[in-house]
């Protein structure tokens, strides 16, 4: 079975565009990218490579010649081991004129001297100059009107290769005594729920032994909290996918670190699989013994059960 080819992009437009950006989200996606490679080492860039290859190209580029560009976008389709595409992006003048204001950039054919200083003249020059590049697009991106969040999309739909790295979600279990995770995104507190430490029994396994769970899953306030807490992080998931969003850290903490905070953080880790994300589960407090534990908490080792309790925020055992 033949394998599939590998992809090249080759990006160029129009100074001010959003070139960079789409090298930087086809970064994201796995890609290796070179912005601004002389063209004449193209061929060698690609072969050289193992996986999928991304290059920018624009008017300040060693040797930059259009036909030359077309040409060996033209090799590499005869190329049977190679996928190449060439993206265009550009946008209306004002637009252009607008973001050259605002960083403050000088337009590379618009540096003063002979060719003049204006910017508009200098995206007139290299409107006409990239003329041949935008004719031979396979894609051509407007991004007059296109938020970055947009524009990700759009590239991530044409051009994300299988396996492509996507979100990574880290939960994480924690004890409130030594405070909140610093790099958390999410944190939910779940000392609300029936607390196995009271249960001598229990007491010194974790939340991830199956008395542990049938107790915290047996408090009548569970089942409804876990349907609202699903319900409540399930649609935040793609949205931050769509934002470019790579990392996201959600914290569950109770007490001790080690029985509530624990068993649900790896109950919604095997939720999360099962709709296809890819999760990553750490414990804060397990690598601790259950008696540095007990005296990192306020509670007493012989203080009764807890009564059950309705669901809350920043409630204590």
């Amino acid at each position: 079975m033949s394998e599939e080819p590998r992809p090249f992009v080759l990006v160029t437009g129009l100074s001010g565009a959003g070139k960079a950006s789409i090298l930087r989200v086809l970064e994201d996606l796995g890609f290796e990218t070179v912005d601004n490679p002389p063209l004449a080492i193209l061929d060698a860039l690609v072969q050289e490579g193992s996986g999928p290859i991304a290059a920018g190209i624009d008017t300040r580029t060693r040797g930059f010649d259009p036909a030359k560009a077309i040409a060996a976008i033209a090799g590499l389709r005869q190329r049977p081991e190679i996928f190449p595409s060439l993206v265009y992006a550009t946008a209306e003048e004002e637009v252009l004129l607008r973001r050259f204001t605002e960083t403050r950039r000088r337009h590379p054919l618009a540096p003063g001297g002979p060719l003049g200083a204006r910017v508009q003249d200098g995206i007139a020059r290299e409107a006409a100059l990239l003329a041949p590049l935008r004719e031979a697009a396979d894609l051509i991106l407007d991004t007059s009107t296109l938020p970055l969040p947009e524009l990700r999309r759009v590239i991530e739909a044409r051009f994300r290769p299988e396996g492509a790295p996507g979100l990574n979600i880290n939960l994480k279990s924690f004890g409130f005594p030594r405070g909140l995770p610093r790099e958390a995104d999410l944190v939910f507190d779940l000392r609300f729920l029936a607390n196995p430490h009271y249960d001598a029994l229990l007491r010194p396994m974790t939340g991830r032994d199956a008395a542990v769970a049938e107790y915290v899953a047996a408090d009548p306030e569970f089942p409804g909290f876990w349907t609202r807490l699903i319900g409540f992080i399930e649609p935040l998931l793609p949205r931050y996918v769509a934002e470019g969003k790579k990392y996201l850290t959600i914290a569950m903490g109770c007490t001790g670190g080690r029985h509530r905070s624990v068993f649900v953080a790896e109950k919604m880790a095997a939720h999360l699989r099962q709709q296809g994300w890819r999760v990553d589960v750490a414990h804060r407090e397990l690598g601790q013994t259950p008696d540095m534990v007990l005296s990192a908490t306020s509670t007493p080792v012989s203080a009764p059960p807890a009564p059950p309790m309705p669901l809350s925020v920043n409630s204590e055992t």
